[in-house]
């Protein structure tokens, strides 16, 4: 699709251009906050979606920012709610983050830091790298008054910034050592979503919040692995054997899940289920324009038919 195309306004999904949709691409990448789920609900008709998608023989496939669990856990989540989903078809800034370090071929021997939860330590152990903080220190408080250097390891040779529920000055105190005084050290953010959804009613603060507060202490900006950085699209290019432009990414976030699939050649289907409304789509301001845009998953399924 050429770029004056992407930068029209967006189409309401219908039946027709729902149908060309369908027909267009081979694959459909979904968000999961506000897309599959909202909290621990699914959302209404997401669960008989995906199974007519896998029926006509359209792979489906999960990519999420959301860093609090690991793609195993995502798993689970997923059969707790009546769906089944394989790891391999899940895609996490956690496992991104730990495959970063991989790919570009972190020592070992060094250790990393990590402003987040248990979903980043896990795919850090599984990619063989030792992760430190995480909830753990969530219970540890910063040395605010002491007068002397502060103890930080020294081997900490990179720092992951995710949502974190456990947040606290002694984790930004932490942090910040490790990337000022750690020669080399990284500075890796899974996200920088600055909402997400950990209840089905309310929007919570996202890792956006700790990756600014992480900025301003550091004076430097991360190295972004989750979206809108197209890093995850490496892997998914790798397990299927057809491009980005016979994918569709759908997702709740035009500066995250819309811009993700435009940056690497995807078609794009906003849904109004999470944090973007129709006014903020049609806001003048907006310049990021999906190729369509609908209020649920599940109006595929009712344009398209079983």
């Amino acid at each position: 699709m050429s770029s004056d195309e992407r930068s029209s306004v967006a189409q309401l999904l219908s039946t027709g251009n729902a149908r060309n949709l369908f027909d267009s691409v081979e694959a459909f990448l979904f968000d999961c906050d506000g897309v599959i789920w909202k909290g621990g609900k699914l959302i209404d008709g997401v669960a008989d979606t995906l199974e007519m998608l896998r029926s006509k023989g359209k792979k489906v496939v999960f990519v999420t920012n959301n860093s609090s669990k690991s793609r195993r856990q995502y798993a689970e989540k997923f059969h707790s709610l009546g769906i089944t989903v394989s790891e391999d078809e899940i895609f996490s800034s956690s496992f991104a983050a730990a495959m970063f370090l991989k790919v570009n071929n972190f020592s070992p021997e060094k250790k990393v830091y990590v402003i987040g939860e248990d979903g980043i330590l896990e795919e850090l152990q599984l990619a063989g790298f030792t992760g430190l903080g995480g909830p753990e220190d969530g219970k540890k408080t910063g040395d605010l008054y002491v007068h002397y250097p502060i103890d930080h390891d020294k081997s900490v040779g990179a720092v992951v910034v995710g949502v974190d529920r456990y947040i606290n000055y002694y984790k930004l105190q932490y942090g910040t050592l490790c990337v000022r005084e750690n020669p080399g050290c990284l500075f890796i953010a899974t996200n920088r979503d600055a909402v997400g959804h950990f209840t089905e009613t309310q929007e919570s603060p996202g890792a956006g919040c700790m990756v600014a507060a992480m900025c301003g202490s550091t004076e430097k900006e991360p190295i972004l692995v989750g979206k809108p950085s197209t890093f995850m699209m490496d892997f998914l290019l790798k397990k299927f054997q057809f491009g980005c432009s016979k994918m569709c990414m759908v997702g709740d976030r035009l500066d995250t899940d819309i811009l993700f699939g435009q940056s690497a050649g995807c078609r794009t289907l906003l849904v109004l289920s999470g944090v973007t409304t129709q006014s903020i789509l049609q806001d003048p301001s907006n310049g990021i324009q999906p190729d369509y845009y609908t209020a649920k998953v599940s109006d595929l399924l009712e344009l398209l038919g079983p």
